[in-house]
Parts: structure tokens; C-alpha cells; sequence
């Protein structure tokens, strides 16, 4: 279940790529899309999770672990506008969804097998597979004018990725294994189910834009600006909830590679869009590169042999 959970989060975010798209195509800036999209999105996860449920129990200490988030979240969308303005957006991608392969090494190597977490050499094939797919798929783009500055926004974006993406994976551990108290964990299951983590993560994500944009821009953002920073915070808010609920139900078979299947499709997606309404020229042997990955990494081998 939690890889069809898992494939509906990255064509929901696939979606709010493509809104990000055209707002700089449009003329606007990646700042003012942002600061409308996040700012929204906190809306719809108050809707989402309290409201949806209807359990308004407020916990501090995952309120703070949502704060960190909210702050990796906010660098992540911050540096990828940027990149995105600077750079090609298909190596741009490549590179940012190629962080989704650290998670499951750095959670290995923290808590091991004893807590669901395992990692073979299938495992450790597919994975490379993926980003050479990621890195492949992208590379025949035009050169970012500014290269440098390019490679450090994309860097930045990375970094807070792979950060943001193992901070997610830290609290489904203590949600799927209750009173377990395993190292490092900072909070009990009754703290990692609340029902505000996503509103607080987005809360403090937005707060960041809205300080960003009012202290660099004078104009308010433009119509198309605020059309698309709207449709873009649905899909971002349903995408970041099946994302959240796939790491919650995700089983020890399915940790390793999961997130790389998030990114690989978001990847085909945004290559289709590119393809049909852009006409860019797709590279389909990086992305069946990438396919092939999550094949060798996913299939239970031990089974099959």
C-alpha cells in the first residue's frame, strides 16, 4: 500500500512542479509563487489533519521536531526557485530528487535492522541505478547561465532535501515501532501521531517566504502569480499527505526504496509535461534507467530465486 501511497504523492507534487514552471514562465519570480503556495498549503493541512479528524491535542515536542521540518522545507523551496530560475530544470530535478537514496542509508546505518530498516546489495544496485538514471535524464539540457551560482542553489537544494526527507522517515520509526524507545528519538508515538505536525512544518515554511518576499520585493505578486501559487498548494498539500502516510504504513521491505520511487516518477511526469507542452527532447534510456533501478531494488530476489 505504501507504494501506490507513495506514487499518488508524486503525481500531486509533479503537479506543483508544474505550476512552479509556469509562474516563471509567466514573468513571475520563484519567491512570490512560493509565499502564496505554502501559505495556502498550511491552510489546507490545518483542513487535512485537525480539522479532518478532529483531534486538536497539541503536543510541544513534536511541535518543535515540526519546526526543524518546516525550516528544511522552507531552504529546500527556496533554493529549488532559485535553481529553477538559474538552471536547467531537468538537471535541476535530477539532482535535487537524488537525495531520496540517503534516507534509507542514513537510517540503516542509525538504527539497523532491529527497527525495519535493511538494506542489501539489490538494494544498493537499484539505488545507484536511480541516480544514474536521475543524473542521466537531465544532463542534455542548455547550461545555466550563471553556473556556478546554479550549483550552489542546486546544492542547497540537495542538502535540505535529503535532510527534510530523513527527518520524515525518523518520525514514521517511532509511529511504527511504539514504546520500542529506540536512540536519538526525542519524542513518544503519542507525540509523533499529532494531527498539527503538518500544519506547523508549512506554517513555519510559509512564515519564511512571506519574510523572504517582503524584505526583497515592494510589488505584491502578480494574478498569475497568485493563480498558480493557488492550484500549486492543493496539489503540494495532497501530495506532502500521501507522503507522509506512506512513510507511516511503509513495511521494512518497502523503506529502502521508496523514496527513490517518488522520485523517479515525479521525474517521468514532469518529462511528459515537458515533452508534450514544451517539446523538450527526453532522454527515455535515463528513464528506463531509473525503472529498471526500482525493479532491481524492490523485487524480493531471495523469493524469486
Amino acid at each position: 500500500m505504501s507504494i501506490q501511497l507513495m506514487i499518488m504523492a508524486a503525481l500531486f507534487i509533479a503537479a506543483s512542479n508544474f505550476c512552479l514552471r509556469r509562474s516563471i514562465d509567466s514573468g513571475g519570480t520563484s519567491k512570490a509563487y512560493l509565499m502564496i503556495q505554502l501559505s495556502l498549503t498550511f491552510v489546507i493541512a490545518i483542513l487535512l489533519n485537525p480539522v479532518r479528524t478532529g483531534d486538536y491535542t497539541w503536543s510541544t515536542p513534536m511541535a518543535y521536531f515540526a519546526m526543524i521540518e518546516g525550516l528544511m522545507l522552507g531552504s529546500l523551496m527556496l533554493f529549488l526557485g532559485k535553481a529553477l530560475e538559474l538552471g536547467p530544470p531537468g538537471l535541476t530535478f535530477a539532482a535535487l530528487n537524488s537525495a531520496t537514496v540517503m534516507p534509507s542509508l542514513v537510517m540503516v546505518a542509525v538504527f539497523g535492522a532491529s527497527f525495519g530498516y535493511t538494506y542489501t546489495l539489490f538494494n544498493a544496485i537499484g539505488s545507484v541505478l536511480v541516480i544514474i538514471g536521475l543524473f542521466w535524464a537531465g544532463w542534455g539540457a542548455h547550461i545555466a547561465q550563471n553556473k556556478m551560482r546554479w550549483i550552489i542553489f542546486t546544492f542547497g537544494s540537495f542538502t535540505a532535501h535529503m535532510l527534510f526527507l530523513i527527518l520524515v522517515a525518523w518520525r514514521a520509526l517511532i509511529i511504527n515501532f511504539p514504546g520500542a524507545n529506540p536512540p536519538f528519538i526525542p519524542f513518544a508515538s503519542i507525540d509523533a501521531n499529532n494531527q498539527w505536525f503538518m500544519p506547523v512544518v508549512f506554517c513555519v515554511a510559509a512564515l519564511m517566504q512571506i519574510v523572504i518576499y517582503f524584505s526583497t520585493q515592494s510589488q505584491l505578486p502578480s494574478r498569475c502569480e497568485t493563480l498558480y501559487g493557488a492550484i500549486g498548494s492543493m496539489a503540494y498539500a495532497a501530495g506532502f499527505f500521501f507522503l507522509i502516510w506512506s512513510s507511516e504504513v511503509a513495511t521494512s521491505f518497502e523503506h529502502a526504496l521508496l523514496f527513490p520511487i517518488f522520485s523517479v516518477t515525479i521525474i517521468i511526469i514532469c518529462n511528459l509535461w515537458g515533452k508534450y507542452l514544451y517539446q523538450e527532447k527526453i532522454n527515455w534510456a535515463a528513464n528506463g534507467c531509473c525503472v529498471l533501478g526500482i525493479l532491481i531494488g524492490t523485487v524480493d530476489w531471495k523469493v524469486l530465486l
